[in-house]
């Protein structure tokens, strides 16, 4: 047992690493790593399961840092545990291309477990780490082989708690009983406008248990031993989250201690220097690092590997015994998608038809889960409009048959999550399995909503997930449920997002294709899908890598085309429509399905040429707004869109009624080739 003053002198060097560090870039935020310290160094000293040697191996403990403004503590950690960190690195703290950004970002620091920065995220990313980790021993796992066993930590803060996307991930996480689920909560009482009770008096601890939490407290957030013993009860709550209340005082030793100056501005020297002679660290070299410190945390070093080693011990038996399964495991979590197989889609044919876009996608969905059995998900209360229940799967659920919420002792892990009417903490827990790894997760709601998702959607394209959302009732032909359900501004938000690909299809064969391409592509995709029926076009129409390359010639005429009709999804639809009344006119009419404006836009100037060529009159359709479009049709060309909001009433009417018309489309056909359209036709 080392000797309580290695303890503290470990505490210290967190601190002050952290506190240098912030001096040192001018900026950051030193308050919660002078405060929090002791509870980090207590849980990764005495219960992290993890190897700085290798990151990334499956069974390690997760640490979620949800305060993610209090990265420089972080970044202390991996140094101090040794991480491929050096100190070099943290003498660089936000500065451009070092490895300590200013928020911890995943994929770019070794152990970051995710990209946290936006209170409340973490938090419920942890969630889904904890999910995804229930899911998965209860699938692969047998009593003599715990192929997937370890627990998901977390430090949050004051304003991750204030933060509704907390509320919602929280409750979801009481409710399914995710007891390897821990979290420290670093209770200063301090946020940037002044102490928290100007705007936060709930009684947090009484929020947490009325959702199914283990709650305790500890008073004094720089007892070691009070940490340890509540962390360990914790563990032994096995049927429900924990959350452990640590009351810390923000800047701890400083002169600013205790003040929301100490939040987000650096000491300053005088404060830094008074604060390490008050703790009675030397105030002289910055990133100071005692060798008692090194000597006593890099024994994970040694303790991390071993710890590896064991596990592989354990795959090795489990591989011997069940082979299959192993594979399956080990593929899955090297970020492979088992047993998949390109053909195991649907193929429609016209006489099939018409369907929505939405039906087509339930189908292909329930294909592909009979055939990739790491296919799990769900929908934030309406599946049964989104069509993503899979059917024979079972449901992801604690059961709480004649039990109270502190007894759930039984589970069931099915591959349908319900999220419950919480579309900000699906999107954030749903980028929670896809950072465990070893799932291939999706996750859906009406499209007017992805405005709910939107900052764990932006999130999950800054990591580069793999993941899928289906969006759905994609636009003013709804209908009845009126403007505050008809999207019209978010398909260009949407495709703003940098990394995130958005495909809206113009039928079932498109919408196939367009799962295929989600379940291959290694980023995150949205697909934008019709609640009203659409004509199929026949599958020998839509060419292999239609939507790989975003765009494509669906319909060519048998001269030089005289205008070029571009569209998407159900607007496909008008375009040829518009294309045979203009035949009759003779008017030469290309029509372009483009599923993917972010995907053609990505291909090469001569395949766009040859789609979109330059100087051909062109006059795109889409029932959104005509902003970003114009980049597309040129000068020459014309946009008909929607500038303004939908309307109430049955979805073909509404259509008509705000100007979706094959007779407008040829108007505006017409005011091109003569030269007098105006750029936007809405």
């Amino acid at each position: 047992m080392a000797s309580s003053s290695v303890h503290e002198t470990c505490v210290n060097t967190l601190r002050f690493l952290a506190a240098d560090a912030v001096e040192e870039a001018g900026s950051g935020h030193p308050g919660m790593p002078l405060g929090a310290a002791p509870m980090a160094y207590v849980l990764w000293d005495r219960f992290l399961k993890h190897n700085p040697n290798s990151p990334d191996w499956p069974n390690r403990d997760r640490f979620v840092l949800s305060a993610g403004h209090g990265s420089a503590l972080l970044y202390a950690l991996l140094h101090l545990y040794g991480y491929d960190l050096p100190r070099e690195a943290l003498k660089n703290f936000r500065q451009l291309h070092s490895k300590t950004p200013g928020h911890p970002e995943y994929g770019h620091t070794p152990g970051v477990e995710t990209t946290s920065g936006p209170l409340g995220q973490g938090f419920a990313n942890g969630v889904g780490m904890a999910l995804a980790e229930r899911y998965l021993a209860d699938t692969f796992n047998t009593d003599a082989h715990p192929l997937v066993d370890h627990y998901t930590y977390g430090i949050v803060s004051d304003g991750d708690l204030m933060e509704g996307l907390s509320a919602e991930a929280g409750a979801l996480a009481g409710h399914l009983g995710l007891g390897k689920l821990i979290y420290l909560y670093d209770q200063n009482c301090i946020s940037i406008e002044g102490e928290t009770d100007l705007a936060f008096t709930e009684r947090v601890a009484s929020r947490f248990d009325a959702q199914g939490w283990h709650v305790q407290h500890v008073e004094n957030g720089n007892d070691l031993g009070d940490i340890e013993v509540a962390i360990e009860a914790a563990q032994e709550a096995t049927e429900r989250p924990s959350l452990i209340c640590v009351r810390t005082h923000i800047g701890y030793g400083s002169p600013q201690q205790d003040t929301a100056d100490v939040h987000g501005s650096p000491l300053g020297e005088e404060d830094l220097a008074a604060t390490k002679e008050r703790l009675d660290w030397p105030t002289e070299p910055r990133f100071h690092v005692p060798e008692d410190a090194y000597e006593h945390c890099r024994r994970t070093l040694r303790t991390g590997p071993e710890q590896q080693a064991a596990w592989e011990e354990t795959v090795d038996a489990y591989r011997e015994a069940h082979p299959d399964a192993c594979r399956l495991f080990l593929r899955a979590m090297d970020g492979e998608v088992p047993e998949y197989e390109a053909d195991h889609v649907p193929t429609f044919q016209p006489e099939d038809g018409p369907i929505a876009t939405r039906n087509a996608s339930g189908e292909t969905l329930q294909e592909l889960a009979a055939n990739i059995c790491t296919l799990v998900g769900g929908s934030a209360d309406l599946a049964p409009s989104n069509k993503t229940h899979l059917e024979g799967y079972g449901t992801f659920q604690a059961d709480r048959t004649g039990r109270s919420p502190e007894t759930t002792s039984s589970f069931q892990s099915g591959r349908n999550i319900h999220f419950g009417v919480r579309e900000h903490g699906m999107g954030a827990v749903t980028n929670g399995i896809a950072l465990h790894g070893g799932l291939l997760p999706f996750d859906a709601t009406f499209f007017a909503f992805s405005d709910y998702m939107r900052p764990a959607l932006r999130l999950s394209a800054l990591m580069g997930l793999h993941r899928v959302t289906v969006f759905t009732h994609d636009s003013i032909a709804l209908g009845e449920d009126g403007p505050t359900h008809q999207p019209v501004e978010h398909l260009m938000a949407m495709r703003a997002i940098p990394g995130y690909t958005v495909l809206r299809p113009a039928d079932a064969n498109e919408t196939a294709a367009a799962w295929r391409f989600a379940v291959e592509h290694d980023g995150p995709v949205g697909l934008v899908l019709t609640r009203q029926d659409l004509p199929i076009l026949g599958p020998h129409r839509i060419p292999d890598d239609a939507i790989e390359r975003g765009a494509y010639v669906l319909e060519d005429p048998d001269r030089t085309p005289d205008v070029i009709l571009v569209a998407t999804g159900s607007e496909v639809h008008l375009a040829r429509n518009a294309a045979a009344a203009l035949s009759d006119e003779s008017v030469a009419t290309r029509v372009v399905s483009m599923p993917s404006m972010e995907r053609f836009e990505e291909q090469s100037k001569s395949y766009r040429h040859d789609v979109l060529p330059p100087d051909a009159p062109t006059v795109a359709v889409e029932a959104g707004v005509t902003r970003g479009w114009h980049h597309l049709v040129g000068d020459d060309g014309a946009v008909l869109g929607l500038d303004r909001f939908g309307l109430s009433g049955p979805g073909e009417e509404v259509y008509e009624e705000l100007g979706f018309t094959v007779d407008r489309v040829t108007d505006a056909v017409h005011d091109v080739l003569e030269g007098t359209a105006p750029p936007t036709a809405s």
